[in-house]
């Protein structure tokens, strides 16, 4: 797949162009050019650590909307096995935004909940731009529910701008299909570890979001609406979205901080776009090590933990008041 880069990452192509370039033309011609070639490489490293080393907010958020970064199916195909998709929500209809199913991480069986986007305009239209339904939320659930019954951890991947907020799916109900999955998933009796690996789009997110664990990609974002709409109600113009994407704390670094995710997973130095297998190693990696940690806890010492996580977030305190005096 050739890369498709953004505007901050063109320096970096530029440069990776210019040494596949001088190799092929050393290689073409019999010319030694491995002195030009080391001094290139030498620029190549030095730039890739500066412009992936100072990403803005805005930077980020463009990285985790990329077209060519892994979705939920290719993590799937590679950190897990056995993949057997499921369909429907037995009440309307089946939701291609939120593929869900059954899957092994290593010798555990799971159910795996997912949104999953589209690389071209065929696929986004099929899987809706990955902005689900309330039949996905519920099909998620049906699945979920299914999970506890035979004693299967719940992994959910989450990758989407926010539901789908159309007129059909405002006549299901999606704000009730949504609140019912948070309420849901706060009782299920069983480890519950959610990632967000790119896009985590207010509810649309958080729906399949109630975890014991939640982990982040590093250039992932996670926040309670997207900055072009906060820059649409704040500055009543789009345009300022890089100023609304540092003010709204939406990247990996500000949310592990501020508590609202429990641990970033390493991204490789140019982006989960660029190495699918390494970002899927590492992704793998860090589900391994905690569903076999959370595992070993007592359920209901799991649900309570559960409940005071989410208990936690937003909690701020009040300085004290301070009387100043008038004069005159």
């Amino acid at each position: 797949m050739e890369w498709q880069p953004l505007d901050f990452e063109k320096p970096v192509f530029e440069l990776e162009r210019r040494l596949q370039d001088l190799r092929s033309h050393s290689s073409k011609h019999d010319v030694d050019l491995g002195s030009a070639v080391k001094e290139l490489e030498v620029k190549l490293r030095e730039t890739r650590r500066h412009v992936y080393a100072n990403l803005t907010a805005w930077q980020r958020v463009q990285i985790a909307r990329h077209t060519q970064r892994p979705f939920a199916l290719d993590y799937i195909q590679r950190c897990f096995s056995n993949w057997v998709e499921l369909h429907g929500d037995r009440r309307f209809a089946d939701d291609r935004a939120m593929p869900c199913g059954m899957a092994m991480l290593g010798s555990q069986r799971c159910i795996v909940i997912t949104h999953q986007k589209g690389r071209n305009t065929k696929e986004n239209v099929m899987r809706n731009f990955g902005c689900a339904h309330p039949e996905g939320y519920r099909k998620a659930l049906r699945l979920m529910r299914l999970g506890e019954k035979f004693g299967m951890p719940i992994i959910a991947l989450i990758d989407t701008p926010g539901a789908f907020p159309g007129i059909g799916s405002e006549e299901r109900h999606i704000s009730e299909a949504i609140a019912v999955n948070l309420r849901e998933m706060m009782k299920l009796r069983v480890p519950i570890i959610a990632t967000v690996i790119g896009e985590g789009g207010s509810g649309g997110a958080l729906g399949i979001g109630v975890a014991d664990h939640v982990m982040i990609l590093e250039n992932a974002y996670y926040s309670v609406i997207s900055p072009e709409a906060c820059s649409a109600i704040l500055w009543r113009d789009r345009r300022h979205a890089a100023e609304a994407a540092e003010a709204l704390k939406l990247t990996a670094q500000n949310l592990l901080r501020l508590e609202v995710v429990d641990e970033i997973i390493r991204e490789p130095e140019n982006g989960a776009h660029r190495d699918y297998d390494s970002a899927a190693a590492n992704l793998g990696e860090a589900l391994h090590r905690n569903l076999e940690r959370i595992s070993q806890i007592p359920v209901a010492e799991l649900l309570e933990r559960r409940y005071q996580r989410f208990r936690r977030l937003g909690v701020f305190s009040e300085g004290k008041t301070v009387t100043v005096p008038v004069r005159g």
